[in-house]
């Protein structure tokens, strides 16, 4: 994989953008042998992607000491993924939803990257219980404002992905008027909260990768398995999305 662009793009605060950054940074993070991963944090409020030393990320101010986001700011992003190569991922904050979507659509930015020699995905979030509603219209918003192949990030810590009805996401009409632009499908599936869900909260906290967490003595035997145990799915999904 080579020439990848990942926007992480949900207009819902909270649904799980900066976990499904880091996932896919570390799972990118080998896919290109001659180039290393570069990765941009353009969340204002919550910047915590930009916390992960081990990634390497750059924060993108685009506040104005006004507390205004200046869209023309994001110029500064869109130079650095077009005058290097390598693969990107892009963490977009809930705050800066809208303004960097408008900048992208209103400057035909992923064409341009795209004529650059880069292939470009938007990564959504869909997630259960309560939040089912807000992230499915923002997955079909998505859908329908570019024609950049979606990767769907189905999160099952709030819930289970089903209507009130009992109609599973996946299944609706919703999903299903949309279904040709999704290139991949990973679920984030609900674990035991006490053991592998304790685990990789303690792993958030400290901000740290999995293969630091392998390398840490602030983590005993089972908590490594555990969290190498929900990696290996992850990455496995991963593997399997049409890039």
């Amino acid at each position: 994989m080579h020439n990848t662009v990942h926007f992480i793009l949900q207009g819902k605060g909270g649904i799980g953008k900066t976990l499904v950054s880091t996932i896919l940074a570390q799972w990118l993070a080998g896919k290109d042998e001659e180039r290393p991963l570069r990765c941009y944090d353009t969340d204002q409020e919550n910047a915590t992607f930009s916390r992960y030393k081990a990634m390497d990320v750059k924060h993108v101010p685009v506040m104005t000491d006004a507390r205004n986001i200046d869209p023309k700011r994001f110029d500064a992003l869109m130079i650095d993924l077009l005058e290097e190569e390598g693969n990107c991922v892009i963490d977009n904050g809930a705050n800066t939803f809208s303004p960097l979507m408008g900048y992208l659509l209103e400057n035909d930015c992923f064409d341009l990257l795209k004529e650059s020699g880069r292939k470009v995905y938007i990564h959504t979030i869909v997630g259960g219980g309560d939040t089912l509603h807000d992230t499915a219209m923002g997955f079909v918003s998505t859908a329908k404002s570019t024609t950049v192949p979606l990767v769907l990030w189905e999160n099952e810590h709030f819930g289970p992905l089903q209507s009130a009805t009992g109609k599973v996401f996946t299944e609706s009409q919703t999903y299903a008027d949309n279904a040709a632009r999704v290139c991949g499908r990973v679920v984030l599936s609900q674990r035991n909260a006490d053991t592998f869900g304790a685990d990789i909260k303690k792993m958030n906290i400290a901000r740290l990768t999995a293969q630091e967490v392998r390398e840490s003595d602030k983590f005993n035997v089972m908590e490594k398995q555990r969290i190498k145990v929900v990696f290996r799915d992850l990455f496995e999904q991963l593997d399997k999305v049409q890039w």
